[in-house]
């Protein structure tokens, strides 16, 4: 049992993630700054946690880690706001998170970022440009840091019924994929330590989850 704090866990994955931990047993932690979002959080099984991404310092947040073995960031701002919130939530809230998590003596932290191809064949403007810039950006940073990190970069996200099946690698082809596999792959990663320091790219496939991930296990 890991005690895991999610960052945008009032988001369509991050609701997911919940569901799933504590169905695996997990204590879950999550960030919600909406007061209408606590009873439907607490009723996934999660303790919610109070707190704006955008207004809190690197200590307030790291109080808020403490204890916490594994941090997932699943927050962004989805494109409202424009550019200004993504680089806030999407660029700074993650550089927020990781040195918070350093400062709080988490080990684990993984990242929902974007497949590179996103958007790739059609009138890309300004504002997801600005997007898959800043989601770069993000990556390095964690991928600079001291933790034990993962980046999961999924493709096009759908609400379909997830199958339990994946395509996850280092380089795949473009697709699509379900949040509730993205959320199943994630479970699967927090449940296997030794997967770590790892880009990974995640479709739907014909692999089941716990079957995919086991393969970066060392």
């Amino acid at each position: 049992m890991s005690n895991v704090f999610i960052v945008g866990g009032a988001g369509k994955v991050g609701k997911r993630l919940t569901a799933e931990l504590v169905k695996r047993n997990h204590q879950v932690k999550t960030l919600y700054r909406n007061p209408e979002q606590t009873q439907e959080l607490e009723s996934l099984g999660a303790q919610p946690v109070f707190g704006n991404l955008t207004e809190l310092e690197e200590t307030e947040l790291a109080e808020k880690f403490a204890g916490i073995d594994a941090v997932v960031f699943s927050a962004g701002a989805g494109g409202k706001g424009g550019e200004e919130m993504t680089n806030a939530i999407d660029g700074r809230g993650l550089e927020l998170s990781v040195d918070a998590a350093m400062k709080a003596g988490v080990k684990r932290f993984m990242l929902v970022s974007a497949f590179p191809e996103s958007g790739r064949g059609r009138q890309i403007s300004e504002t997801f440009e600005n997007y898959m810039k800043v989601k770069k950006a993000a990556d390095v940073y964690l991928a600079h840091s001291s933790l034990d990190w993962i980046i999961l970069r999924p493709g096009t996200l759908s609400d379909d019924a997830g199958k339990g099946r994946v395509n996850l690698g280092l380089a795949i082809p473009y697709g699509v994929v379900s949040r509730d596999d993205v959320a199943l792959c994630l479970a699967e990663i927090i449940d296997k330590p030794s997967v770590h320091h790892l880009i990974l790219e995640l479709t739907s496939g014909d692999t089941p989850v716990s079957d995919a991930v086991s393969q970066f296990a060392h």
